[in-house]
């Protein structure tokens, strides 16, 4: 992370990035409402709460979409906070006190590791080809059963070319029959097809410490170690 921030104070030879200290302070604050609520944060909102100026918080927001923390709409709204969604992006995840939008396959799987009062969701979807109801108990120590299928669209070398239509194509089908009716209906080419087993794993450790601070991304090397780790394989995820 650069060390060049709006409100840096030079210390020698360095400089002490205040910006990137207050975008972090943001990023949690919206990170603990998300998982608290089910609920994303507003600028005005978090200016109260941190005691800031809203153009400051405003200002965090952009940094914080530019380091792809969050995803944001043309008013500076959240729309995202990977694994949480403010917006129905065809999956609901209901814990035993909060009920979350699932931005995706991957992001409702995702919740149960990552928020400690929820060890146990309930994950719903309908087939994207047929239009079947699906529901599953999802939890930390084993994956679903369930013959259902999981298929990306988008792969991960374009995933935030347009992040809300790649999480709007990370779905479970019935069946890899109705991927390929679907994809058929669609005209669209085939993309990543894997197990609720394989989902699962890969869920599980992705958003590690996004409810801690500071927290850091994954760099590339570590991201295709991970998948590697889980069973994934193929140029779909940047791997040989």
């Amino acid at each position: 992370m650069s060390s060049a921030g709006g409100h840096g104070t030079a210390t020698g030879p360095a400089e002490v990035d205040d910006s990137a200290e207050f975008a972090e302070r943001v990023r949690h604050a919206i990170y603990a409402r998300f998982a608290s609520s089910g609920a994303a944060s507003s600028v005005d909102e978090l200016a109260s709460a941190l005691g800031a100026e809203p153009a400051v918080v405003s200002a965090a927001f952009d940094r914080l979409a530019t380091e792809r923390h969050v995803v944001l709409d043309a008013e500076r709204r959240i729309l995202m906070a990977h694994p949480f969604a403010s917006i129905p992006l065809g999956f609901s995840v209901m814990g035993p006190d909060t009920l979350w939008w699932g931005g995706c396959a991957w992001d409702s799987f995702a919740i149960p590791h990552l928020v400690p009062s929820a060890p146990e969701v309930l994950v719903a979807t309908t087939c994207p080809n047929c239009g079947t109801a699906h529901a599953w108990t999802v939890g930390r120590d084993a994956p679903p059963a369930g013959t259902q299928v999981a298929h990306f669209l988008v792969p991960t070398a374009h995933i935030w070319d347009d992040v809300v239509h790649t999480c709007s194509h990370q779905s479970i089908f019935c069946s890899t029959g109705c991927v390929d009716e679907w994809l058929a209906a669609e005209e669209l080419e085939p993309g990543y097809t894997m197990s609720l087993e394989t989902l699962w794993r890969l869920a599980a450790r992705w958003y590690e410490g996004r409810l801690d601070t500071p927290y850091t991304r994954r760099d590339p090397q570590t991201a295709a170690a991970y998948f590697r780790e889980v069973g994934l394989h193929g140029p779909f995820w940047g791997l040989d």
